[in-house]
């Protein structure tokens, strides 16, 4: 009696247990993983976050330097880094990969250690919600690596900032038995219901100040304005210039003319002087301001 009696009430139990563990945790394959992540009545869109990355830590051990390069990204396989031996850097299919380099004064840099913390034939994605601080957890697994028999992973803490900076690098934290972890603060890891948009990363902007650039779709109209009308001096100048140049030749060739009789139309850039001066006057005399007589006596 005893036993059925506690059968029927741990049951429910262990299964509501199970169920709360799922909804937090979830697991999906590498094909099934497209930087989009539903868990905990939230969703996340991380396609923001893909592209490359390249983070260092340097750690001393003297007489060298140790200098950790970790390469990812998060929603495509690595491509190959030019230049760099195969030998020397992960095989096609990482995501995560860890480059240990040893550097020594006046010697040539070794590198020690490539592990593919992260491949996509294991990647089983897991992620999880994060409450405090508010984000996402995204760990992605790898094949063990040699000699050490730790299975690899990278573990990204992604938390929610809607005032992070766009320019922000994720910060490598650790690695540990096979373990790298990386904090990022970005407004993709802010997670947004069905009924709610998702958050906008903040617009990048280049290394000018707004102030310099002007600032938007209004600071590139001047800019436009402007290189219009020096292009137009500048058709107008080339204008006169091949207009003299052309004269001068015309009048040397045909008339064999000298000195100022080579300018083209030469009595009427003489008389320009004189008109620009009658035109002055004329404005002058019109803005002046008539004078009135104001007594009924008209001088005989």
């Amino acid at each position: 009696m005893i036993l059925r009696h506690f059968i029927p009430q741990s049951l429910p139990f262990n299964l509501l247990s199970l169920l709360l563990l799922l909804s937090y945790t979830v697991l999906v394959t590498a094909e099934d993983f497209d930087c989009h992540v539903t868990t905990g009545g939230l969703k996340w869109d991380l396609t923001p976050l893909e592209g490359s990355h390249t983070l260092f830590r340097t750690r001393d051990s003297p007489p060298t330097t140790m200098e950790d390069e970790l390469i990812f990204n998060l929603c495509n396989d690595l491509k190959p880094i030019n230049g760099v031996p195969d030998d020397e850097q992960c095989q096609p299919g990482t995501r995560a990969c860890l480059r240990k380099t040893n550097k020594k004064p006046e010697s040539a840099d070794r590198v020690i250690a490539v592990i593919p913390v992260a491949s996509t034939s294991t990647l089983e994605p897991e992620y999880s919600q994060l409450d405090s601080p508010k984000g996402l957890s995204l760990t992605f697994h790898g094949f063990p690596y040699p000699n050490s028999g730790d299975s690899q992973s990278i573990e990204f803490s992604l938390f929610c900032a809607d005032d992070a900076d766009p320019k922000a690098d994720p910060k490598f934290v650790s690695y540990e038995n096979g373990k790298v972890r990386v904090d990022w603060n970005t407004p993709s890891a802010c997670g947004f219901s069905d009924d709610q948009p998702p958050p906008q990363s903040p617009p990048q902007e280049d290394d000018d100040t707004p102030a310099d650039r002007g600032g938007g779709e209004s600071g590139e109209k001047p800019a436009k304005r402007g290189s219009g009308l020096g292009f137009f001096f500048l058709v107008l100048l080339l204008a006169f210039s091949a207009y003299f140049m052309l004269g001068a030749y015309y009048n040397y060739s045909t008339y064999g003319a000298r000195g100022v009789d080579l300018i083209p139309h030469r009595d009427f850039w003489r008389e320009v002087p004189y008109m620009l001066q009658d035109v002055v006057s004329h404005l002058c005399s019109t803005v002046r301001p008539q004078r009135s007589t104001r007594g009924g006596y008209i001088a005989v």
